[in-house]
């Protein structure tokens, strides 16, 4: 702390400095906690946000840094009542004291706690829960409606995961306020609207804030109006840890509004890999079925070759070929046998015939003038005239004595 002497005249950045430090040095402003109702809010493109906490009778400056901001749950709005917690000094340029933020809590979230759980119960008890009601989600969505504030980044976001995932689809905003009092109203409307138009899937979501800020998808109205709707609806409200009667009622919840859209569309890289895979693994069943059936076929084939009539009439011709053969040789070979026979009895013949029995040295002898052979001595008389054929010609000679042989 700085010590000046009685009578010297101060600058204004000695008497800020000053100030400054008593603030500093006051251990009771380094952690506060300061209950009232927001005003000023704004929040530029550097992430800080700069509101005003005022009662009936007072206002202070409040600013938080970007740091800080961008872990908040709930963000703040005009008119919020906010109990803000943080430390309190002086800003040098501006010559006031303001509160550097840490946290921002949203006044009287018990008793809405409190009430959607009461409703929630209530709603429960008449069906609108209940997983049999649930609608299975289209595998292949072409037209997609989408229930959001178009001014937010939830809507963005769900266009650029469509695009991304399935950019066949057709999208419709039907815009609606995701905030406020008239939140419920302009909701239910749009959901109406939706399900009008015969969209394949309903997509309803908005980005993250506190239970107050996620209020209108607590609303007796939104919760019934998804409920009655016939196209299926996947919801993608707040953060992954926010739940609210509208993600119960719905076909599907979703953690975010991205995963929404993830959830609603397929993957078309992966679809495209999958029908090539299933290509070619029904190709390779094809192939086959067509050799099984071709085995079979041929099988089939064969025995219908066997059992065919003309294939019997090719097998007897060709029997009764071979017997005709066989039997122009077995006839062949049996003439050619009896020839040789013919020829042995031939020669045999010859052998034991007269002119080879002429040849030898014997006669035949027959009466003179006839063919009556003489084999008898006794037959012929002294004086006979007989014929003597010998193997060179004949000559007749006349009995002079008869010999008998008794």
């Amino acid at each position: 702390m700085s010590f000046r002497v009685p009578g010297v005249h101060w600058t204004v950045s000695e008497l800020t400095d000053y100030v400054r430090d008593l603030f500093e040095n006051d251990h009771q402003m380094h952690d506060v906690a300061i209950i009232g109702e927001l005003s000023n809010v704004s929040r530029p493109q550097s992430g800080h946000v700069y509101f005003s906490l005022k009662d009936k009778a007072s206002t202070i400056q409040c600013v938080m840094w970007r740091s800080v901001a961008s872990r908040l749950v709930y963000f703040p709005n005009d008119g919020d009542r906010v109990i803000v917690s943080g430390h309190v000094t002086i800003y040098p340029s501006g010559g006031r004291y303001q509160l550097y933020a840490s946290t921002i809590e949203s006044v009287g979230a018990g008793d809405l706690l409190l009430q959607t759980e009461m409703l929630k119960d209530k709603l429960a008890s008449e069906g609108l829960f209940d997983p049999d009601n649930k609608t299975k989600l289209p595998a292949l969505p072409i037209t997609i409606a989408i229930v959001t504030s178009p001014s937010g980044a939830a809507y963005h976001d769900i266009l650029h995961v469509i695009n991304r995932r399935w950019p066949i689809a057709k999208t419709q905003l039907f815009p609606t306020s995701v905030q406020g009092s008239e939140a419920p109203v302009e909701i239910v409307g749009a959901l109406n609207a939706a399900d009008n138009v015969n969209a394949d899937i309903i997509l309803l979501g908005r980005g993250g804030g506190d239970m107050g800020d996620l209020a209108a998808f607590n609303s007796e109205d939104v919760v019934r109006s998804i409920f009655a709707t016939t196209t299926p609806i996947v919801t993608g409200i707040g953060h992954e840890t926010d739940f609210t009667l509208a993600d119960f009622a719905a076909d599907l919840r979703a953690p975010t509004p991205s995963a929404a859209a993830e959830m609603a569309t397929p993957d078309h890289n992966l679809l495209r890999e999958k029908i090539y895979t299933d290509l070619v693994r029904i190709s390779e069943a094809v192939a086959y079925k067509i050799q099984i059936s071709n085995l079979k076929f041929d099988e089939i084939d064969s025995m219908l070759q066997a059992l065919s009539p003309t294939n019997a009439i090719q097998n007897a011709r060709q029997k009764l070929n071979y017997l005709y053969n066989k039997c122009v040789s077995d006839i062949g070979n049996n003439i050619r046998t009896k020839r040789l026979t013919l020829e042995k009895f031939d020669h045999l013949l010859d052998s034991l015939g007269p002119d080879a029995t002429l040849s030898r040295g014997y006669a035949i002898v027959t009466r003179a003038g006839t063919t009556e052979t003489i084999s008898d001595s006794n037959s012929v008389s002294k004086g006979q005239l007989l014929d003597v054929l010998v193997d060179k010609g004949k000559f007749e000679v006349e009995v002079g004595r008869v010999i008998s042989q008794e």
